[in-house]
């Protein structure tokens, strides 16, 4: 009996260790509309390391080889609708955005977020294009949308029914903060049917939330009639702050960290080109409002503000805005009697007029998705996920 001492004391020691130094499962959530979604092709890949400052990224989410890493310790659950189950699932790597050869902040969050708590992690994702927190997010303790003077007068000079316009609205809101819970508390309910080696016995610790939203929001002229004015997107604030709270209630994590991604298409109001100039007003005042409840003092120090603006690609925009005049100057030839060759030739000498070869190089492979959606753009997506991780470092203290 003797001999077999020595080795028991050496099973307790390793069991006794594997239990002390066993941690809960960090799990992040990420929410929001379609750039939390994501629309940069895989193919702008290339543009993030043609720059110095943003090449390093680049090693970080793809190979040697051109392939896209596969994040070994990095897991995710995303709502995705072209899937069978509505669901995608696995480790991360590329093509968890809107489509297989998409992605949105996740790739990058999940790269940075796990660099810096240097353990597994598993990431919940519900995103859905086309959403408002005025209606479709809208949580329970902000109660019922009411529609305002301005729209109830609209309705009756469209001869639109009052009460059917109200019961209509009643069934949309709040759909969606409903189909997120949802979601996340499927995952949380079978962590192991997403990360097989979770387990159970050290159960999870809700480490983040980044909510990524805004777009329909900051162009709804009937919900917000003064947007443009100080204060005309009060209402976005308070209806936000309720989602924090309500979020933090439904998941039990009352000091659950939160990450606001603030509105950023564009880039910086003050470096607005003169076209874009008239959407100063609302795109700033509606950027104030998004980041307004993390100076709330009930959120201090748990809420933080990321400003996207700063990782807008401002020459990518400009050869963008360039190649407009390309398109215009090709539905000019079209209404000219030229041959197809003609036009060409003479399309191509306009384009060699106004961009050099590394300009264009630039433009075709950094642009995607008609420019929309943060240009289309994995370089600006990349740097903005990598911006929420670190946001989150330390519970956004």
């Amino acid at each position: 009996m003797k001999k077999y001492i020595p080795f028991l004391l050496s099973l307790f020691a390793i069991t006794f260790s594997a239990s002390v130094d066993a941690k809960p499962l960090k799990v992040y959530i990420l929410v929001g509309q379609s750039n939390m979604q994501g629309h940069a092709k895989i193919t702008t890949f290339d543009h993030i390391g043609m720059d110095p400052k943003t090449a390093p990224m680049l090693k970080e989410m793809r190979n040697a080889d051109g392939t896209s890493k596969v994040c070994k310790d990095v897991w995710i659950s995303s709502v995705d609708p072209k899937q069978e189950s509505g669901v995608r699932h696995g480790q991360l790597t590329a093509g968890y955005g809107a489509g297989e050869d998409k992605v949105g902040p996740e790739l990058t969050f999940g790269i940075y977020m796990h660099k810096i708590v240097k353990e597994p992690i598993l990431i919940i994702k519900a995103a859905w294009g086309g959403k408002s927190i005025n209606t479709d997010f809208r949580s329970p303790s902000a109660g019922p949308y009411v529609f305002n003077e301005k729209q109830i007068e609209t309705f009756k000079k469209q001869g639109k029914d009052l009460a059917e316009m109200k019961k209509q609205r009643a069934e949309r809101t709040g759909h969606y903060y409903r189909l997120m819970m949802e979601h996340v508390q499927n995952v949380l309910g079978d962590i192991k049917g997403v990360y097989p080696a979770y387990n159970p016995k050290d159960g999870y610790e809700l480490s983040g939330f980044v909510w990524f939203q805004g777009w329909n929001d900051m162009v709804d002229g009937s919900t917000y009639p003064s947007r443009g004015q100080p204060g005309g997107y009060d209402a976005y604030s308070e209806v936000l702050a309720h989602f924090i709270r309500d979020v933090r209630k439904d998941l039990k994590a009352p000091k659950l960290p939160f990450v606001i991604g603030v509105m950023g298409a564009g880039g910086p109001i003050e470096k607005y080109s003169p076209s874009q100039k008239r959407y100063a007003g609302i795109h700033g005042e509606f950027r104030k409002a998004m980041a307004a409840p993390a100076d709330l003092p009930e959120f201090k120090g748990n809420v933080k503000a990321v400003w996207t603006e700063k990782y807008w690609d401002d020459q990518l925009n400009e050869l963008t805005q360039r190649k407009g005049k390309v398109s215009s100057k090709s539905r000019e030839l079209n209404k000219q009697k030229l041959s197809n060759q003609e036009k060409k030739k003479i399309l191509d000498a306009f384009k060699a007029e106004l961009f050099t070869e590394e300009e264009l190089k630039i433009l075709e492979v950094g642009v995607s998705n008609a420019a929309y959606h943060y240009l289309g753009s994995s370089k600006v997506l990349g740097q903005i996920g990598k911006a929420f991780a670190e946001a989150l470092d330390c519970g956004c203290n």
